[in-house]
């Protein structure tokens, strides 16, 4: 009989540092029904709920593929009351409306989902995207001589944090003043965007103020663009032309734009926070990057299977399916916990051992099928930039705290923080 309590006790902050061990009692029974009742402060609301999770690596791999599964699994938009009653019954109605029609392509099916996301892909091209591998270079060399003379870095306030946010926003062609404001903006919508957690009445509140305020912005950036077109991608999203002769519409524009920048920037974050984490506690590791600094994308790829950025994701079934000798009904949630499918030992050899010269099976931590990461290759960039920088440059770093401090969501978990005490910071 499976545990029917492991989904909470994962959800739960306390058990935020470490969850592998729940990972692998879940990954017991390769697909369980389990009791879905938030995080512990209550902030959903419902009371326990029925959820299917899939862990083994074998499942989630036949699932992510299967057509009858659905990726549209958002609540209904509901901004919060007023006490204006234009607003309340006549404006927000409206907003709520457009929000849920117009959902980024990683909540839509297909047909939507394949032509918001082809029309994204035709302009996020690898020769837009290699460029940024130089920037991201330069970016970090900047943020590291910023911190010289120093006895302490925080990678995740000091180059984590700012660097995937500057390279998106000079992606998307953002003004380089506005950059602080989307790094805030962020932050924030990562509780919304992300999958799977519930959040509670006054983080609802400021989550409909941040999208509404980024939308404007949004809005306003889109039509300079349209007016002035620079090679950027958002001037090419918002110019180009469909096979049918029209535009991706401004709505589908700026859900496309925020969800770049959402996931594009809070993934960014936990890979390289989690990537340092891993080497500082594997030193022989970091002493072999720092001798050769061309290992940075195997560390990488090991980082996406060992701890990866995304643990999770949220699903509902359109028909039922038969896996791992269960029935899942028609009409359930489920979740595919990708961090557990890939540290299973039927996957993969020694699962809990960080070994950058893995090869061998597929990790899960870009997702798979219709919605493989399609940041995958700049997020790659961005860690490998921040990771041979820091091997070379960090003299002699030492972890301050061990667990550091992580941040509250468990689908997309990193460090909140990670101070890095230092002899010094070498040119």
């Amino acid at each position: 009989m499976a545990d029917t309590s492991l989904l909470g006790q994962i959800k739960d902050f306390a058990n935020r540092a470490d969850p592998y061990p729940l990972y692998a009692r879940l990954r017991q029974s390769p697909v369980s029904r389990q009791d879905d009742v938030g995080e512990p402060n209550g902030s959903s609301g419902d009371g326990a709920q029925g959820v299917w999770v899939a862990a083994s690596h074998d499942a989630i791999m036949r699932l992510q593929n299967d057509p009858r599964l659905s990726v549209e699994t958002q609540p209904p938009t509901k901004r919060p009351s007023t006490g204006n009653p234009v607003t309340d019954y006549l404006v927000n109605p409206i907003k709520n409306r457009i929000t849920d029609r117009h959902q980024p392509f990683l909540f839509r099916d297909p047909p939507e989902h394949d032509r918001l996301r082809a029309a994204t892909v035709r302009h996020f091209t690898p020769e837009r995207v290699h460029r940024m591998r130089a920037r991201s270079e330069r970016l970090v060399a900047e943020m590291l001589d910023r911190k010289m003379g120093a006895g302490e870095i925080d990678v995740v306030d000091d180059l984590a944090y700012p660097l995937p946010v500057a390279v998106i926003c000079e992606l998307f062609g953002v003004p380089g003043g506005d950059e602080t404001r989307f790094h805030d903006w962020s932050s924030q919508l990562a509780t919304a965007v992300e999958p799977g957690v519930a959040v509670g009445e006054e983080t609802r509140i400021e989550n409909a103020r941040t999208f509404d305020a980024i939308s404007d912005y949004l809005t306003d950036l889109i039509a300079e663009k349209r007016r002035r077109p620079c090679d950027d991608l958002l001037s090419g999203l918002a110019n180009q032309a469909s096979p049918d002769g029209g535009r991706m519409g401004d709505f589908d524009l700026i859900s496309t734009a925020i969800l770049i920048l959402v996931a594009g920037h809070e993934t960014a974050v936990n890979l390289i926070g989690n990537a340092w984490l891993a080497l500082m506690r594997h030193p022989r590791e970091l002493e072999r990057l720092r001798a050769d600094p061309s290992r940075a994308p195997r560390v990488v790829e090991e980082v996406m299977r060992y701890d990866p950025p995304v643990q999770l994701v949220s699903r509902k079934t359109l028909g039922a399916i038969e896996i791992a000798g269960t029935t899942i009904p028609a009409g359930e949630a489920l979740v595919l916990m990708l961090a557990a499918g890939n540290r299973d030992p039927a996957a993969f050899s020694e699962p809990d051992r960080f070994d950058p010269d893995r090869v061998g099976t597929r990790h899960l931590g870009f997702g798979g099928g219709l919605h493989y990461c399609v940041g995958a290759p700049l997020g790659r960039f961005e860690a490998e930039a921040a990771l041979t920088a820091l091997a070379r440059r960090l003299k002699a770093p030492r972890l301050v705290e061990d667990p550091p401090p992580y941040r509250r969501p468990a689908t997309l978990r990193g460090p909140e923080h990670l101070r890095i005490a230092v002899e010094g910071i070498l040119d």
